[in-house]
């Protein structure tokens, strides 16, 4: 078993130095990794240098659109005062964030640590603050992402170089939830259904897409009958949202319910399916809309079973997770260009290829210049996209993400069962002096208590 970037010995009080095969391992491990830690703090700081243009100047006007600097942070920092801190936050003191609690309470913190001073100074500060943080949540969802498949840790520069974390890393606080849930699905790989659902039960507390890798879980647990693990996972989560809620239930109830009022009464948003028909000129009831919505909820969840138990060769929790967000994303009210963060690790744990990533990263950075011309255009007509183009941008994006969705699904279904190397060959442990293509056929490392599990429920079609 790879024991991770230790030095030499340091596994000595707990039975002994390591093997010379399993040292070796460690350090091939580290060697990958390392680099990766380093090229993803090299991402965000281009992400940071992209928005120069609004360090200078401000987040104010369509000039912010124009130079494609536009980020949430400064934004929300104040319109939701923010500036007033964690306490005022948590006790409904004029402070909000318009965000699920837990990343308004993180956005709140920061926001207690702006110095005084001119207002422009303020956000530059705040948005120095969350670049430090930023950085740091990166880094660690590569290093999530490696440890999490640590026979393919190459597979994590798929995080730390990718074109998607750079354009959208600094436009909101998404990363905050995307790590946690990351390191849910580490803790879950490393059979720890307990930690696994605490990790996500906070991740769900950020953002609402974690439901559906809980429910990946879920339907990956009826295939193999393990639902007991599934059943603490579930536990943990449930109980890492009360305590979270606790604190707001006490002081600041309203902030709870507030971000899914307004998704229930909004209508369609920037890069939605839903938002064709308005740019078009035939704009959908928001009643409408929300029916849409939710039956294209419905259809993902619908599907993402129905991958989890067809194939021949159950599919790994990332490849199901990656179907229900991608298809949650894609007929959702509002598909924001960051929203597409919570697809970047599970492309990686997916092991998708570079072309395959970077056919989807091209259609999502043509969206994210054709949204902010679009927007800028609203105040400036002559100088922005037309509605129509921008509807072209946003089903390019939509399609592309589509093809991850494909490829993931054909890539699966493709998968023969696995052989049985050690009937074969007695001498080969699993996962041991394999190649990449004999550990993908013989080793799940992303199951976790799911590991070695026969199936017990199948969908097969005539």
């Amino acid at each position: 078993m790879s024991s991770g970037p230790l030095p030499d010995g340091a596994l000595a009080v707990a039975g002994g130095p390591l093997g010379r095969h399993a040292s070796a391992r460690a350090r091939s491990w580290a060697a990958t990794v390392v680099p990766l830690l380093v090229a993803a703090a090299a991402t965000m700081a281009l992400s940071v240098v992209e928005r120069a243009h609004c360090i200078q100047k401000g987040w104010t006007g369509s000039d912010q659109f124009w130079h494609a600097c536009f980020s949430d942070l400064p934004s929300l920092y104040q319109l939701g005062n923010l500036h007033h801190g964690l306490a005022a936050y948590l006790a409904g003191d004029g402070s909000s964030a318009d965000h699920p609690v837990l990343t308004g309470a993180v956005m709140a913190w920061l926001g207690g640590l702006v110095p005084d001073g001119p207002f422009l100074d303020q956000t530059r500060w705040y948005f120095a603050l969350w670049a430090l943080l930023g950085t740091a949540l990166a880094v660690a969802v590569v290093y999530l992402t490696a440890a999490s498949r640590p026979l393919h840790s190459a597979n994590a520069a798929q995080v730390a170089l990718s074109p998607v974390l750079l354009l959208t890393a600094m436009l909101s606080p998404d990363l905050f939830g995307v790590a946690l849930a990351s390191a849910g699905i580490w803790a879950w790989a490393r059979r720890r259904p307990t930690l696994a659902g605490a990790l996500l039960g906070l991740a769900v507390a950020t953002r609402t897409y974690p439901v559906l890798i809980l429910l990946a879980l879920v339907v990956l647990g009826l295939r193999t009958g393990r639902l007991h693990a599934v059943g603490r996972t579930l536990a943990a989560a449930a109980g890492a949202v009360g305590v979270v809620l606790l604190p707001f239930l006490i002081g600041n109830p309203g902030a709870i319910a507030v971000p899914y009022e307004r998704w229930w009464d909004s209508q369609a948003g920037l890069g939605s399916l839903w938002m064709v028909p308005e740019l078009v000129g035939h704009p959908l009831p928001t009643g409408a809309t929300t029916l849409l919505t939710v039956v294209g909820l419905v259809v993902a969840v619908l599907m993402g079973a129905l991958f989890a138990l067809s194939t021949r060769r159950r599919p790994t929790v990332a490849e199901v997770a990656l179907v229900l967000v991608a298809l949650a994303l894609v007929t959702g009210k509002t598909f924001p260009v960051q929203s597409s963060l919570w697809l970047v690790p599970l492309v990686a744990l997916c092991g998708l290829r570079w072309r395959d990533h970077l056919v989807w990263a091209s259609a999502e950075a043509l969206h994210f210049v054709a949204v902010w011309l679009y927007v800028g255009g609203l105040s400036r007509p002559e100088r922005g996209l037309p509605p129509g183009w921008y509807a072209v941008a946003l089903i390019v994006r939509v399609a592309a993400v589509g093809y991850l969705v494909w490829r993931v699904w054909d890539t699966a279904s493709q998968r023969a069962e696995a052989p049985d190397l050690d009937a074969a060959d007695p001498s080969v442990s699993r996962g041991d002096e394999l190649s990449e293509d004999q550990s993908d056929a013989v080793v799940d490392e992303l199951a976790g208590d799911f590991t070695d599990a026969p199936d017990e429920l199948l969908v097969r079609f005539a």
